[in-house]
């Protein structure tokens, strides 16, 4: 490893664990998302939109028109991950897996999690879960991502993190980054996140606990991206599982 890159993945690394994460814990509770501003800068993240258009270093391309998912396209990165990507799940995982652990208990499910990510995708793999499922997406004007979950295998992390790779403006019009929630007898409610270049967003993957007036009960989420209206919009996904 280069000199410039050990610095930029040094200064990455002090980034995540400057951010506050009681604060991002209490978002994920209140709203099932939450926003971490900053955590790439703009080189960051122009070098990693830029990987998408290489030929190697992936191990399969979506589009997802062809399977009903909206219209655009991703490509999953294959082993090794680049060293930023693989930095964000292993830097990023301790943080999350507690509030993990802690909804589970809430919800009564009885995975808990190893407090590492390497521990963590060992679980995966023993389970045939061994594709890593970290990703880039590029969408261009009319492109849209259905509302979806991101369910690869038996082993499912409960939060991921998508960061807006492009600059809202300037590169793409539209594109807002959408969560719904599906509560028990009562209608869906939708949440907006407004991002900017290198800003990141956790959320739910799946599910998450509520506190109501009868005890916890459990809501359904699903996340996609509106219409880009114009331009072109690159995200990185930081799932945390691998898939099958």
């Amino acid at each position: 490893m280069n000199a410039v890159l050990r610095s930029s993945l040094e200064a990455l690394a002090q980034r995540i664990a400057w951010i506050d994460w009681l604060g991002v814990a209490r978002d994920l509770d209140a709203h099932g998302c939450a926003q971490l501003p900053g955590l790439l800068d703009p080189e960051e993240c122009r070098a990693l939109a830029a990987l998408y258009d290489q030929r190697d270093g992936f191990r399969s391309r979506v589009v997802m028109a062809r399977h009903g998912f909206g219209r655009g396209e991703y490509r999953y990165f294959d082993h090794p991950l680049p060293a930023p990507v693989a930095l964000l799940r292993s830097c990023v995982y301790p943080h999350l897996a507690p509030i993990a652990d802690r909804w589970n208990a809430a919800m009564g499910i009885a995975t808990r999690h190893p407090d590492t990510h390497a521990g963590f995708i060992a679980r995966c793999h023993e389970a045939g879960q061994t594709r890593p499922t970290p990703l880039l997406l590029r969408y261009d004007a009319g492109d849209y991502n259905c509302l979806h979950q991101d369910l690869y295998g038996e082993h499912v992390f409960p939060l991921q993190m998508a960061v807006l790779l492009s600059q809202p403006g300037r590169d793409f019009e539209g594109g807002e980054f959408v969560l719904t929630e599906q509560r028990p007898r009562m209608q869906s409610r939708a949440e907006v996140v407004p991002l900017r270049q290198g800003d990141a967003v956790v959320f739910a993957v799946h599910h998450r606990p509520v506190q109501g007036t009868r005890g916890v009960y459990r809501v359904n989420l699903r996340h996609g991206v509106s219409r880009i209206r114009s331009g072109r919009r690159h995200t990185l996904g930081v799932v945390f599982h691998d898939a099958l």
